[in-house]
C-alpha cells in the first residue's frame, strides 16, 4: 500500500506497543478483547488475503491487498484504485484531512467487494459519514447501494467532483452530497421520519481530535432500528480504544475482520434495545 502522511504529528510519539501496555487498565472491556485477538495472531501469523480465517471464531483477517494503481497522470494529486471491477480515480489534497485517502477506507472497500455475503449493500440505502475522498461511497454505489455522501463544507466540493467522476455513465444510483456537521442541526438536514437508513458507514473518523462526543451523538441519532454501523478504523491512540468502549455501550458490537499490518479493524454494530 502507498505510504502516506499520518493524521497527526503526535501519532509519530504514540506506537502500538506502547498503547496496548496503558490501555489495559485505562479501558479493560474493549482492550482485552483486542488483545486476546492480537496475542493470538502472534503465536499464529498466517493470515490470508483473501480474508480466510485463522481459526473456526472471531473476525476475518486479512492482508492489506495493494489496490493502488500506479498510472502517469499530470496531477501529483490523483491516485488510481481497483475496486468492484472498476478503476477508481480519487483526487486528494494534502491540505485537508478530509480530502486524503486513510487506511481505514481502504481496509472497508477491499472488504465490502470481498464479502458481499455479510454485508449486502444493493438496494440498500447508505450514508457515509466523514466521507472525505468519497472512495468507499463509490464502491457502496458501484455494489448497487443507494448512498449519501456526507462531510464539512470545505471537503464538499472535492467530494463531489470524485462521486460525478467516477459515476458518471455507469447504470448505478448516482450518490447524493449533503453536508453534516457532527451533532448539528440533525432533525432539521435529516429528520428521522424521512431519513431511515440500512448502513451507517464510518471510516478512520475517530482519531485525536475535539469532536468525539459530537461523533458518537451523531451515529446515535442516524441509527435506528433495523441500522447497522459498518465502521473501519486504525487503531492509533487511547481514544480509538475509549470510543469502542462508549460505542458498544449503545451497540451490540461485532468485530468483522482485522488488517494487522495497518492495525485497522472492522466493526459491525446494531441498536441495543431499550
Amino acid at each position: 500500500m502507498k505510504r502516506r502522511a499520518s493524521k497527526s504529528q503526535s501519532e509519530t510519539n504514540h506506537t502500538y506497543v506502547d498503547m496496548k501496555n496503558s490501555e489495559w487498565k485505562l479501558f479493560p472491556k474493549a482492550t482485552e478483547v483486542i488483545m486476546e485477538e492480537e496475542e493470538g495472531l502472534e503465536e499464529d501469523s498466517e493470515f490470508c488475503i483473501d480474508g480466510s480465517p485463522t481459526s473456526d471464531s472471531g473476525p476475518r483477517v486479512f492482508k492489506m491487498m495493494e489496490k493502488w494503481v500506479p498510472k502517469a497522470s499530470h496531477y501529483f494529486d490523483k491516485e488510481h484504485y481497483f475496486y468492484a471491477g472498476h478503476q477508481i480515480t480519487i483526487q486528494e489534497s494534502i491540505e485537508n484531512f478530509g480530502a486524503i485517502v486513510w487506511p481505514g477506507a481502504l481496509a472497508l472497500c477491499q472488504y465490502l467487494e470481498s464479502d458481499q455475503q455479510e454485508i449486502i449493500l444493493k438496494g440498500k440505502k447508505v450514508i457515509e459519514i466523514g466521507a472525505g475522498t468519497g472512495l468507499v461511497s463509490i464502491v457502496a454505489s458501484i455494489l448497487g447501494a443507494f448512498v449519501t455522501a456526507t462531510d464539512l463544507p470545505e471537503v464538499l466540493e472535492n467530494l463531489e467532483f470524485n462521486l460525478t467522476k467516477n459515476t458518471r455513465g455507469m447504470n448505478i444510483h448516482k450518490p447524493e452530497v449533503r453536508k453534516l456537521a457532527w451533532g448539528e442541526k440533525l432533525d432539521q438536514d435529516f429528520p428521522k421520519s424521512t431519513h431511515q437508513y440500512d448502513f451507517i458507514v464510518a471510516t478512520d473518523v475517530v482519531y485525536h481530535h475535539t469532536a468525539l462526543d459530537l461523533l458518537l451523538a451523531t451515529i446515535d441519532y442516524l441509527c435506528q432500528p433495523g441500522t447497522t454501523l459498518i465502521w473501519a478504523n486504525k487503531f492509533r491512540f487511547s481514544t480509538d480504544y475509549d470510543f469502542l468502549n462508549r460505542l458498544s455501550n449503545i451497540f451490540h458490537i461485532t468485530q468483522l475482520a482485522e488488517f494487522p499490518e495497518s492495525n485497522v479493524k472492522l466493526f459491525k454494530g446494531t441498536v441495543r434495545e431499550n
